[in-house]
């Protein structure tokens, strides 16, 4: 037997192995697109399945146009937790729900809250450590978003303000309605921002010096002016188009292989903050272990026999 009929040979028995897979991979996947999103209980957050392995998180706090109190912040951290590990999500979608606004920014009502804990406490140092867990806890679920490695696409609509604006500079996609505003509020309530936007926005952007204005000065800007700017990537006539884009595009990238989508998210992230050489060797160590996925096989496999892969669950 010569070389090209030996190759021949292996090819047709990869064939067969890749093909039983794919039917039994395609009964385990079938049941994604009933499993639901039953098991999340929230109450500031509504999730629905779009598409498999597609989950969409609303904001539910119409009534307060989805505005930051204690429970929102803990709730994301929660559910993106729970995303993290969930092998019936790959990608999410997070949107303003039915509010007017996508967020209204940080609930006024709840920093009173806090404000009366801190008037309880005398010692200065004491308050300033009840401060400090409190950011802390609220720092932690914006970089939930950034730490779960499922895609996380944003849908903006109307007002996307301080929390809100923090929130989505730790997303991976950022769409908006055309008729979507910014701004990053903290220093017209007294304080900086410090849940993330000083830290991720100009990484984002890539502009230091339209960041501090913005930053310095709170001003509102238009969704014409993120986009240019880049910290949104497109832009749609209204919310229903808005929401139909981010789901499709979710679902494109739900069909991938989760293992090669997840690794280039981690990859990412972790190139950022470190030298190129630094993010060569991560993604060195990565694929050593995932090049010997049977994703891999059923993505070469597909791609030889023009067929549709379809992934295992992860």
């Amino acid at each position: 037997m010569n070389r090209m009929q030996v190759g021949t040979k292996l090819f047709s028995s990869l064939k067969l192995m890749s093909q039983s897979k794919v039917h039994l991979t395609r009964n385990m996947c079938a049941s994604a697109a009933t499993a639901g999103t039953e098991k999340y209980q929230f109450q500031t957050l509504k999730l629905s399945t779009p598409s498999p392995f597609v989950v969409h998180v609303e904001f539910n706090r119409p009534d307060r146009m989805n505005a930051f109190n204690r429970q929102l912040w803990t709730e994301i951290k929660d559910c993106f937790d729970q995303l993290h590990n969930d092998p019936d999500c790959r990608v999410v979608v997070l949107s303003g729900g039915t509010s007017k606004h996508f967020s209204a920014g940080i609930d006024l009502f709840d920093m009173m809250k806090l404000g009366q804990e801190l008037g309880a406490i005398e010692e200065v140092g004491r308050r300033g450590r009840l401060l400090e867990g409190t950011i802390k806890l609220y720092q932690d679920c914006i970089s939930a978003l950034e730490n779960c490695y499922k895609p996380v696409i944003v849908a903006v609509h109307n007002g996307c303000i301080g929390a809100g604006l923090n929130l989505i500079t730790a997303a991976d996609i950022r769409y908006s309605t055309r008729d979507a505003f910014f701004s990053l509020k903290e220093v017209d309530i007294g304080l900086a921002a410090d849940v993330g936007a000083l830290q991720r926005f100009p990484r984002v952007v890539g502009n230091q010096s339209w960041v501090r204005e913005l930053a310095f000065t709170a001003r509102k800007f238009s969704s014409e002016e993120a986009h240019t700017h880049g910290l949104v990537s497109r832009l749609f006539d209204t919310r229903e188009a808005l929401l139909d884009g981010a789901v499709k595009l979710a679902t494109e990238i739900a069909a991938k292989s989760p293992i090669a989508v997840q690794g280039t998210k981690k990859n990412l992230i972790y190139s950022e903050d470190h030298t190129v050489q630094e993010g060569l060797d991560h993604i060195r160590q990565i694929n050593m272990l995932n090049l010997q996925s049977e994703d891999f096989l059923t993505a070469i496999m597909a791609s030889q026999s023009k067929e549709t892969p379809v992934f295992a669950k992860l």
